[in-house]
C-alpha cells in the first residue's frame, strides 16, 4: 500500500522510508562519479586529464538553465494520475539509468581521439546530467512539501540518509573492488555503469510507486514565469546566504572525494586498502547521522553545521603533516572525518525547504521546485568546478598516470586535498553561526501562512 503523505507535524516513518529509497541509486552513482570518474578518464580510458576536467565544466554550464528550468517546468505542471513530482521521476527512471551506462563506456575510437573524447565526455556528461535534474529536482522537492516543521525535516532528512549514505559507502567502497574482478580497469568501469544505472532506475520507481502526494499541496501551481521566480530566489537573503555557503563547502567536500583516491594511491601507497578507508569513513557518517539530528533538536542548524564542518576541516587538514607511505593514523583521520562531515548530509537538506516557506509567505505560490533546481545547480555547478580544477591541478603539478609521482605532483595532491579545502570550509563557518533562519524565526514565518 501506498504512503500517503502527512500534513501533521510528525511525519509517519513509512512516509520517510519510502521517500528516502529514492536516492539510494542516486547516492550510489554520486559517490562512484564523485570519488572515480576522473580516475576513470585518466587511468582506465587513458584520456588526457587537462582535456577531461575542460570537458566536464564545459558540460556543466547546461546547468546554468537545466536546473533552474526542471524545477520551475516541475512547479507548473498540473496534477496528473502520476502525481506532480512523481510523474517525472517514473518517467525519468530507465532513461537515467541508460545515460549512467554510457557515462562509463568511452568507446575506443574516442580514447585514441582528443577531439572525440572531448565530445563524448561533454556529450555523454551533459546527457546524464539532464536526465539527472529531470528525475532528481522533482524528487528533492518533496521534502519541502512532506512537512512544515523545522526539526521534523532534519528528521526526514536523517532518515533519508540513512538510506542513501550506505548505498554512497557502496559506491565508494566497492566500485573498487567490482573493476579489479574484471581483466581491464575499462571493462569493469563498463559494467559498474551498468549495474549502478539499473540500480538507479529500480530506486526511483519504488520509491515514486510508495508514495501519494498531498492534493492541497500538489494542486498548487506556480504561475510566474521561470525567469521572475529565478530572480525572487536570488532576492531571499536566507536562501542567497545558504547557497553561498553550501556552495563553496560542497566544492571543498568535492575536492576531498575527488583527491581522496590519488592521496591515498601515491602519497600514503594505500592503494589497497582505498575502500577500507572510505568504508570506515562512511559508516561513522551512518552512525553520525542520528546524534547531529540530536544536537540540531538542542542548537539551531546553523551553528550545528558549522560544528560539524569545522571538525571535517580539522581531520583533512591533519593529513598533510602524515609522513609518506601506509600509516593506520589515515583511519583515524577517516574516522574524525566521517563524524565531522556527517553534518554534511544533514543540514543543508534540512535548511534548505525552511528558506522556501519565507518565499510562500511573499509570494503566495508553492515554489519548491525552482528553489530546489537552484540549489541542484550550485551542488552540480560545486562538483563539476572540483572535478574540472582536479583535472587542471593534476595536470599543472606534473601527474603521471599509474607511476611513482614526483615531489612536486606529491606535494600538490597533498596540498589539494588536505590544506585547500580546509581553508574553504573555515571561511564559511562565521556565516553558519549567525545564520538568521533560526528556529524562532521560521515559527514566525509558519504562523504569518497559517493567518492567511
Amino acid at each position: 500500500m501506498a504512503a500517503t503523505l502527512s500534513s501533521a507535524a510528525s511525519l509517519p516513518r513509512r512516509v520517510k522510508i519510502f521517500y528516502g529509497i529514492g536516492d539510494i541509486g542516486n547516492a550510489l552513482v554520486n559517490s562512484a562519479i564523485q570519488f572515480f570518474l576522473v580516475i576513470y578518464y585518466t587511468d582506465a580510458a587513458m584520456l588526457n586529464p587537462a582535456l577531461v576536467g575542460t570537458a566536464l565544466l564545459v558540460a556543466k554550464l547546461w546547468d546554468a538553465v537545466n536546473d533552474p528550468l526542471f524545477g520551475w517546468l516541475s512547479d507548473r505542471v498540473k496534477v496528473t494520475s502520476l502525481g506532480k513530482r512523481r510523474m517525472w521521476m517514473i518517467l525519468g527512471a530507465v532513461p537515467l539509468g541508460l545515460s549512467v551506462a554510457l557515462l562509463w563506456r568511452v568507446p575506443a575510437a574516442a580514447a585514441s581521439n582528443d577531439v572525440l573524447a572531448f565530445v563524448w565526455v561533454l556529450g555523454s556528461f551533459v546527457l546524464f546530467d539532464t536526465v539527472w535534474t529531470a528525475t532528481n529536482v522533482p524528487y528533492y522537492a518533496l521534502s519541502g512539501e512532506l512537512t512544515e516543521d523545522y526539526d521534523e525535516r532534519s528528521s526526514l532528512t536523517s532518515y533519508r540518509m540513512v538510506l542513501a549514505v550506505p548505498a554512497y559507502l557502496l559506491g565508494a567502497a566497492l566500485t573498487p573492488a567490482l573493476v579489479g574482478m574484471f581483466p581491464t580497469k575499462a571493462e569493469g568501469y563498463a559494467m559498474v555503469g551498468v549495474l549502478y544505472g539499473i540500480i538507479a532506475a529500480a530506486a526511483l520507481l519504488i520509491s515514486a510507486a510508495g508514495l501519494r502526494e498531498r492534493p492541497e499541496v500538489s494542486s498548487r501551481t506556480a504561475e510566474a514565469p521561470p525567469w521572475r521566480t529565478f530572480g525572487d530566489a536570488l532576492k531571499n537573503r536566507p536562501f542567497v546566504r545558504l547557497l553561498i555557503v553550501y556552495f563553496v563547502l560542497n566544492l571543498a567536500f568535492a575536492l576531498i572525494k575527488t583527491l581522496m583516491v590519488y592521496f591515498l594511491t601515491y602519497q600514503a601507497g594505500m592503494e589497497a586498502q582505498t575502500s577500507l578507508v572510505m568504508g570506515l569513513m562512511l559508516i561513522v557518517v551512518v552512525l553520525a547521522l542520528f546524534p547531529w539530528q540530536a544536537i540540531s533538536r538542542r542548537w539551531e542548524k546553523g551553528p550545528a553545521y558549522a560544528l560539524g564542518m569545522g571538525i571535517g576541516a580539522l581531520a583533512v587538514a591533519l593529513t598533510f603533516l602524515l609522513p609518506p607511505g601506509p600509516t593506520p593514523l589515515m583511519y583515524v583521520i577517516a574516522a574524525l572525518a566521517g563524524f565531522g562531515f556527517a553534518a554534511q548530509w544533514v543540514f543543508p537538506w534540512a535548511m534548505a525547504p525552511d528558506v522556501v516557506d519565507v518565499d510562500r509567505l511573499a509570494s503566495g505560490e508553492q515554489r519548491s521546485g525552482m528553489y530546489f533546481g537552484v540549489w541542484g545547480l550550485a551542488t552540480k555547478a560545486s562538483e563539476a568546478l572540483a572535478l574540472a580544477a582536479t583535472g587542471w591541478l593534476l595536470a599543472l603539478v606534473g601527474y603521471a598516470p599509474n607511476v611513482a609521482q614526483s615531489p612536486g605532483a606529491l606535494l600538490g595532491i597533498r596540498f589539494f586535498f588536505g590544506p585547500l579545502p580546509a581553508i574553504l570550509i573555515v571561511i564559511c563557518l562565521p556565516l553558519l553561526v549567525t545564520y538568521p533562519l533560526t528556529r524562532a524565526a521560521h515559527r514566525r514565518v509558519l504562523a504569518q501562512l497559517e493567518g492567511r
